[in-house]
């Protein structure tokens, strides 16, 4: 039998044509078969694998060359230090994305008690490391996929919050007149002939949740529509686009009513997501 170093390695060598990260992506795969983290590694590189654990491994490996994401094989991804499950039907997470994360706790530092909408929830990522964050805030969440918010109450479940409520909705369309204090969103941002679409994770998340329209703004046009009946005045509007829509999205903000306008870039210096204030009353 193989040992856990001598698999790895052979892993290893496997996935270094086709992954950018070839050893973590076959620790992280291992741990899923072995039911252990990445620690057993050091601490065992002699121990055995048993022949049924090198076969399940290799089903895993094989998907793992064709393209699959790591995280659709395993079922989780960690997102603000949290363990989420994700599915097809839902985006995997992103660490960029934790920016809108980060915004929102800035804009709500030393308040005891907000409403915060996060649109297009998908694994529930941003509401449920909110929600962690702010147990005393009410969060709502929509997403247009059932699927979606199944995998995303299951989510928040595990993490045994009792502060957000699931939403089955196009964006803000069907609910009422309710104002929210922040919303929050990652919208599809895609334009429909990308040809990233056909690359890497991408490839196989659900496209709804990815592209929108030709130039890729038709559902944040919709956004900033909508939120304008569903804000507060001085309420926030923060929301993830792509790396060349910044200046289109900041230009359409403005004609919209809106103030204080920032855009924000992530760790790489990629335009990310704007933070816009809702000024009318």
């Amino acid at each position: 039998m193989a040992t856990i170093q001598q698999t790895l390695e052979q892993a290893q060598a496997r996935l270094q044509p086709c992954c950018s990260s070839p050893r973590l992506d076959a620790e992280v795969l291992l741990c899923q078969i072995l039911q252990c983290d990445r620690s057993h590694f050091l601490a065992w590189p002699e121990k055995s694998i048993a022949p049924a654990q090198q076969d399940a491994f290799e089903q895993l490996l094989s998907s793992r060359t064709r393209g699959e994401p790591v995280a659709y094989l395993t079922g989780r991804r960690e997102f603000w230090s949290l363990s989420l499950q994700v599915t097809h039907d839902t985006l995997i997470p992103r660490p960029e994305t934790e920016l809108l994360v980060e915004q929102v706790l800035d804009c709500t530092t030393g308040r005891s008690s907000m409403r915060i909408a996060d649109l297009g929830t998908g694994s529930g990522a941003i509401a449920i490391a909110i929600a962690t964050e702010r147990p005393h805030f009410q969060l709502l969440a929509f997403d247009s996929s059932e699927a979606a918010l199944a995998i995303a109450r299951r989510n928040a479940r595990q993490q045994e919050l009792s502060n957000i409520e699931f939403i089955h909705g196009d964006w803000l369309s069907e609910y009422g007149d309710e104002a929210f204090d922040v919303i929050v969103s990652n919208p599809p941002y895609i334009e429909q002939n990308d040809p990233h679409l056909q690359q890497g994770d991408v490839a196989y998340e659900p496209q709804s949740a990815l592209v929108s329209g030709i130039d890729g703004l038709d559902d944040i046009r919709q956004i900033v529509m909508q939120s304008k009946a569903h804000l507060r005045p001085g309420g926030r509007l923060i929301m993830e686009h792509g790396y060349n829509q910044q200046v289109l999205i900041k230009q359409l903000l403005t004609t919209e009513g809106y103030r204080d306008i920032r855009g924000l870039q992530d760790l790489s210096a990629i335009d990310r997501c704007v933070v816009a204030t809702w000024a009318q009353s």
